[in-house]
């Protein structure tokens, strides 16, 4: 794929005419992964009878078949490429040393944008909406809408590297970093902001934080920035009770999103560490862990295959990897807890910045059906009392990777949000 660029360009928002820093491609050593393909030769398989149906987890055949294409079939290299086809560059933001991609807009136009992945994604999980969001005339659609897209690695989860120096990282903390990379690194006066899972949190604390220095944010999920506050936060259910009384769809709905989250969100919070020394030593164990939830968590009817390929799944898989980032990427769960988040200020909403919000019907809470529905619920709940909320919209196609499972929703959705709000 070849990819034309407009570097240096012009800058509409601020004094720079010409983008501050140089490129860096993404490069994984030979030495790193002749090491990988030699852990994967070693790996030892546990006993799994009876597990055909994922009802106990990752079951091992599926995972001694992604296992063996990792050593011998996949490419990285390949990966590699078609990665760097964008802009990469590294920077050391307040001490901490931080990866984006970048993608310059195509338009009359153009404002800046960073997105925020969450766990367990990759900056990579972007990818089918940069150009669009880049670049929509080359899709037919209007070229007013164009973005100048950032995609940084949220620190600790990939690139550079192993994460050093920032223990107590979490999703407020970097929102500072965000600020600092946008406004005084690269200088722009204002921006626009969009994010899933931790990434939604961290667009939310900019759109709180510094709501006059932000076009707006566009988010899935909308979670209430102090979602991990509290003793019990690692509840998913938040003591929420199974009682007799409740309609059936309701029980089976309860019972079915713990099974998703529960131990993801309790083993992060409490006990992260422990199953890093585990994930960090194997890779098929780092593979079997991430698996899991891109499985749960995406809308595949069964077959994680129609919405990751076995290539997709381990681009993912070898950022994690090669970068040793599995511990420090399960930290932000405890240390948002740990460093709970505290307002920066007492106005209503709490997050000022106008608000656009995707949901997928995937995700609906118990008792909840449609899209229509989860549109209704939302608005007349008390989210929706966090939130300056814009445009919201729900979909019945896409789980939680929104961005890749339904990209062309998520762009719709987002674009949405900004128009009249350019200046």
């Amino acid at each position: 794929m070849t990819r034309r660029h407009r570097f240096p360009y012009p800058v509409r928002n601020h004094a720079l005419a010409t983008f501050p820093l140089e490129p860096t491609p993404i490069h994984v050593s030979d030495e790193v992964l002749d090491d990988l393909r030699a852990r994967l030769a070693l790996t030892r398989a546990p006993l799994d009878e009876g597990n055909e149906d994922w009802s106990y987890g990752v079951p091992d055949s599926y995972l001694r078949e992604l296992v063996a294409y990792w050593r011998d079939g996949y490419d990285w290299r390949k990966a590699e490429a078609a990665i760097n086809a964008y802009e990469h560059y590294q920077v050391r933001v307040a001490g901490v040393p931080v990866h984006f991609m970048r993608e310059p807009g195509r338009g009359p136009r153009p404002i800046p944008l960073i997105l925020t992945h969450g766990w367990p994604w990759t900056f990579w999980h972007w990818s089918k909406v940069i150009d669009q969001l880049a670049d929509p005339a080359a899709s037919g659609d209007d070229p007013a809408d164009a973005f100048d897209v950032i995609v940084p690695s949220l620190p600790g989860f990939g690139f550079p590297g192993p994460l050093t120096g920032f223990p107590d990282v979490n999703f407020w903390k970097v929102a500072d970093l965000w600020h600092t990379l946008m406004t005084e690194t690269l200088g722009y006066e204002k921006y626009a902001a969009g994010g899933c899972d931790i990434g939604g949190v961290v667009s939310s604390q900019l759109g709180h934080k510094y709501a006059d220095e932000l076009y707006g944010i566009h988010i899935g999920s909308g979670l209430p920035l102090d979602f991990f506050t509290g003793p019990r936060a690692w509840d998913f259910a938040r003591n929420r009770p199974l009682t007799d009384d409740q309609p059936a769809d309701v029980r089976a709905r309860i019972v079915e999103l713990d099974h998703r989250s529960a131990s993801h969100l309790t083993v992060h919070m409490l006990d992260g560490a422990t199953l890093a020394h585990g994930l960090s030593d194997s890779p098929a164990g780092l593979l079997a862990w991430l698996l899991e939830r891109w499985h749960a968590w995406s809308d595949n009817g069964g077959d994680v295959e129609s919405v990751f390929t076995k290539d997709d799944l381990l681009t993912h898989a070898t950022i994690y990897w090669v970068n040793n980032s599995i511990a420090t990427s399960m930290r932000y769960y405890a240390n948002a807890n740990r460093y709970p988040w505290a307002p920066a200020h007492d106005r209503t909403p709490v997050v000022q910045a106008p608000v656009g919000l995707t949901f997928v019907t995937y995700e609906n809470p118990p008792g909840i059906h449609t899209a229509d529905e989860r549109v209704r619920a939302f608005r007349t709940g008390q989210q929706a009392k966090w939130f300056n909320h814009v445009t919201v919209n729900a979909h019945d196609h896409g789980g939680h990777f929104i961005p890749w499972e339904n990209p062309d929703a998520w762009v719709s959705d987002l674009r949405r949000t900004f128009h009249g709000r350019r200046p």
